[in-house]
Parts: C-alpha cells; sequence; structure tokens
C-alpha cells in the first residue's frame, strides 16, 4: 500500500526561513572572516560597546551556550579586542569591557553586517525588501514572539 503525499496547499515557510538563514550566515561568517572575526565575536563586541554587561548577559544576548561564550571571548582577548574584568555590581560576575583595537573592529564588522544584509535585501525590489521586513517585524513582534511551550523544543530559545 502506498501513501499518498498531503497536497502542499502554501509554501513551506519552515524551508524559506531557514534556507535564506542559513545562507546569510555563511555569507556573514565569510565576509567577517577576511578580518579575522566570526558572527559571535562581534555580536559580543557590539553588544559590550553599547553599555557594560556581563559574560552571562551578552551569551544570553547572542544566544551562545557557556562554553561557546567562553571560547569567543576567550579569542577576543587573544586577539587584544576584549577583556574581562570583575563587576562594580558583583565581584563574582565578569564584565566585557572592549580595547581601543576592539571598538575599531567592531565598527569595521559593524559596516560588513550591513553590507551583507543590504545585499541580500536590495536583490529585492525596494517595495518588497520593506514590505519583507515589515512582516517579518509584526512577526517577531507579536505572533511568533515566544515559541510554544513543548517537552521537546526545536533548540534552545533564543533571548
Amino acid at each position: 500500500m502506498t501513501a499518498m503525499t498531503p497536497t502542499r496547499t502554501e509554501p513551506d515557510l519552515s524551508f524559506l526561513l531557514d534556507h535564506t538563514s542559513h545562507v546569510l550566515r555563511t555569507r556573514m561568517s565569510a565576509a567577517l572572516a577576511e578580518i579575522g572575526l566570526t558572527a559571535r565575536m562581534h555580536c559580543v563586541l557590539v553588544h559590550a560597546l553599547e553599555e557594560e554587561r556581563t559574560q552571562a548577559q551578552l551569551a544570553e544576548i547572542g544566544d551562545m551556550d557557556k562554553t561557546t561564550m567562553v571560547v569567543t571571548v576567550d579569542a577576543l582577548e587573544k586577539a587584544g579586542l576584549a577583556e574581562r574584568r570583575p563587576s562594580a555590581q558583583d565581584r563574582r560576575a565578569r564584565i566585557i569591557v572592549v580595547s581601543d583595537a576592539g571598538a575599531r573592529a567592531a565598527a569595521q564588522s559593524q559596516q560588513i553586517v550591513d553590507r551583507v544584509h543590504e545585499e541580500a535585501l536590495t536583490a529585492l525590489p525596494e517595495r518588497e525588501w520593506k514590505a519583507l521586513l515589515d512582516g517579518l517585524k509584526r512577526l517577531v513582534d507579536v505572533h511568533l514572539a515566544s515559541p510554544a511551550e513543548t517537552s521537546r523544543p526545536a533548540r534552545r530559545p533564543r533571548q
């Protein structure tokens, strides 16, 4: 007995979002690698420059587990772009302080990130990429703001 394949009535939104996200991440990785950074290093530098943040806070923002965060900050320290310092509020916590060289690298990497995003979006006519961004923002802010409760999550939730 042969099972009948269900007829798809809508495009596979999960595939479309996963595929475009994957390709965008690979392009971002390649572009940032040209200046010796990873997307995680960029994320830590930019968010550490915004305000004083602990290593744990930055890991949450960057959707990194503790081990990945430690490896990322170790690489930033080795490159002279950032350093760990004790927090003034909680001596057990470590804040990430960006060096002058790290601030310059963050500015350069932000230009790269913006360029990669622009290249992706401008492949569409302006009205379409604006509509795409508006729609995605609304989904993230409302309907897809938080994951469904399940005993078997697909992956760790982004904070």
